[in-house]
């Protein structure tokens, strides 16, 4: 070995993080099977690397036996003794074997084992890289299409937008630059793969504390997403200072903040609501942009009967049922909803916690709890 190839794996532990002492132990581990493979030797032997000189020797490798059994593998005490007369039975004789052309065969496997780590330590990284920042927004550029997927160049790793993981309402271009998710790396034979999406609800809660300071400070929380990508997503926020409006905080001036947000996700409507820890105040809120007048719980069953204005039945099921369906998967809570025409009918509406019947009795503080019936007063 040269004295160059050594002054190589030195700037490769430097620049790649490889241990300089864990390629010396590869390459003569490969050069021990190089020397069997192309001399057609099967005997037990050794290669040592002499990193001052820059030499390789091979050494044979016999046990000290009374009775030799294979030639190859061992030695008798008395042979072993003409060697050195200290040698007993139990001890390893070793003679060096280094073939005269070995030189060649061993640059060439030393260059082909290092190539290997190298490209292995290169793989390590880029997947330590990676794989602590899953559930984690990037930006990447769309390289190249498939029937199926989406390949999106993140820098040192090509990753994967799947069919399922795209938003059905976009058209993804060569060269465009998009944001995506990171869902999910794994090591492969080939290097780590990473895939990406553009409709996990993680996609918008990452977004929401980009463009949002109070929640990046934690004063303002997301406390839960509901999500149908490229179409509509509710989103509950909670402050933990009392002086803080959590809604304005996220909507921004003039609804700049989530102005950016919607065009980010190429048009797609977001509600942002209140989340409160009464079922329901949060569950009325969810129905937002529609007015409720009334929310009846059933614990036991963790549903709810929500009765709202009659021209108002259409906007709180919503298109397809959207509506609804997104403020069940909100709040966690079943919802039914009722026109005030039927819930009258069915006779649940008004009953004796109707907001309308207690709104009288409750002091100025315990009346916000009931905005979304006075906004409908």
């Amino acid at each position: 070995m040269s004295s160059e190839l050594l002054d190589a794996l030195t700037a490769l532990e430097q620049q790649k993080g490889i241990s300089r002492d864990v390629l010396i132990e590869a390459i003569e581990a490969a050069l021990v099977t190089a020397y069997k493979r192309n001399f057609n030797q099967a005997q037990n032997v050794r290669v040592d690397i002499n990193l001052a000189t820059g030499t390789m020797l091979v050494y044979s490798r016999k046990d000290v036996v009374e009775e030799v059994a294979d030639d190859r593998l061992q030695i008798s005490l008395e042979d072993a003794r003409v060697i050195n007369p200290h040698y007993a039975i139990g001890d390893v004789v070793e003679e060096e074997v280094t073939p005269r052309n070995f030189g060649r065969i061993a640059a060439q496997t030393a260059k082909q084992v290092v190539t290997q780590r190298v490209r292995e330590a290169e793989r390590g990284l880029i997947y330590e890289e990676y794989v602590d920042r899953e559930d984690d927004i990037v930006n990447g550029i769309v390289e190249r299409l498939d029937a199926r997927n989406i390949y999106v160049g993140l820098g040192k790793v090509e990753a994967v937008l799947p069919a399922n993981e795209q938003i059905q309402t976009e058209t993804y271009r060569p060269h465009e630059r998009i944001k995506v998710y990171i869902t999910k790396v794994e090591r492969t034979t080939r290097g780590p793969q990473v895939f990406v999406s553009r409709t996990h609800p993680g996609l918008l809660r990452r977004l929401f504390e980009m463009e949002v300071p109070e929640i990046f400070e934690g004063i303002v929380e997301i406390k839960s997403i509901a999500r149908e990508a490229g179409d509509r997503s509710k989103i509950s926020v909670f402050a933990h200072n009392d002086e803080i409006d959590p809604v304005g905080s996220c909507v921004g001036a003039k609804g700049a903040r989530v102005q950016t947000i919607v065009n980010e996700l190429s048009g797609e409507k977001i509600d942002i609501v209140e989340w409160s820890e009464d079922p329901v105040v949060f569950v009325a809120n969810a129905l937002s942009p529609s007015k409720v007048i009334d929310v009846q719980v059933n614990e036991e069953e963790k549903s709810t009967t929500v009765v709202v204005p009659d021209y108002q039945l259409s906007l709180a099921i919503g298109k397809r049922g959207q509506n609804a369906r997104l403020a069940a998967k909100l709040t966690g809570w079943k919802i039914d909803i009722k026109s005030e025409t039927d819930a009258r009918e069915l006779g649940i509406y008004p009953n004796e916690n109707s907001p309308q019947l207690i709104i009288e009795n409750l002091d100025e503080e315990e009346l916000d709890d009931f905005d979304f019936y006075k906004e409908e007063e």
